[in-house]
């Protein structure tokens, strides 16, 4: 991919976020962290846990203040939310008494489309999601899984820039979590939306992801940012299989190791082995 001719679609510099508490004072749980994405990529972010992943994608989402330094999106600061940014959680955050179709045409309420082409885009992106079956079913009556496609769906109708994910399979079994994973790369190749992912899955990352930054023990920051050198399109079955993947594994899994032992360090005072 390159990505040298066009500016970064998001850019974070020296970012700080420092937590204000009765009892600790201040804490500071980011610092300094520096970072790039650029247009149609693929980032993961992963960490031990407590390093400030879930923080940084709020910071980036407008819904959570940042200290000092700087998160532009497109070459502008970000300062609240806005349409521009999609944002999928681990929980559904759907309306349960709203139908499938009426849970992701609720994206569209502002956008001053009229109301036929609002339905098609409705259409298209459950189609997407393999939904279209179940637009009029209400999300009691469908598994974690399915919901979770809803709210991916709900994201991408409204065509943000950038869909900002915080570990939106963590809830799912093994095997619904697979296929969500072969889904997202399946919508990810058709509509090449810029996505910006938590997770504390290795394996999850290097499947979906163009590079992966790894994250520090608190406070924060960016401890290496790895290249994921597999073609596309992947599968889950000949990722896996690829001697690359089980190197990158490997390699970021030691990263992690070394900060989680850190963080265990400082938590008891006690040396690990």
């Amino acid at each position: 991919m390159n990505t040298t001719a066009t500016p970064p679609k998001l850019q974070a510099r020296n970012v700080w976020k420092v937590f204000r508490t009765a009892s600790k004072g201040q804490l500071v749980v980011m610092q300094d962290l520096s970072l790039v994405v650029h247009q149609n990529e693929f980032v993961s972010l992963v960490g031990p846990s407590g390093c400030g992943k879930s923080t940084f994608l709020m910071m980036v989402a407008g819904l959570e203040s940042i200290t000092r330094g700087l998160i532009q999106v497109d070459g502008q600061p970000v300062l609240a939310p806005g349409a521009d940014r999609g944002m999928v959680f681990q929980s559904y955050t759907l309306f349960p008494w709203l139908t499938v179709f009426e849970n992701v045409r609720f994206a569209l309420r502002k956008s001053g489309l009229p109301r036929q082409e609002q339905d098609q885009q409705v259409l298209h992106y459950l189609e997407r999601v393999g939904l279209q079956a179940f637009k009029d079913a209400y999300p009691n009556q469908l598994s974690g899984g399915m919901r979770q496609r809803v709210a991916i769906a709900r994201a991408l109708v409204y065509k943000p820039k950038m869909l900002l994910m915080d570990e939106p399979f963590g809830a799912l079994d093994a095997q619904t979590r697979l296929l969500m994973q072969e889904l997202l790369l399946q919508v990810w190749e058709m509509e090449r939306t810029t996505v910006l992912f938590v997770t504390h899955d290795v394996e999850e990352a290097i499947l979906l992801s163009d590079r992966v930054y790894v994250m520090t023990a608190r406070p924060g920051r960016i401890k290496e940012e790895v290249v994921v050198d597999l073609p596309r399109p992947r599968s889950l079955l000949e990722t896996e299989a690829d001697v690359r993947f089980a190197r990158l594994r490997k390699h970021i899994l030691t990263l992690i190791r070394e900060e989680a032992r850190l963080t265990m360090e400082q938590e008891t005072g006690m040396n690990t082995p």
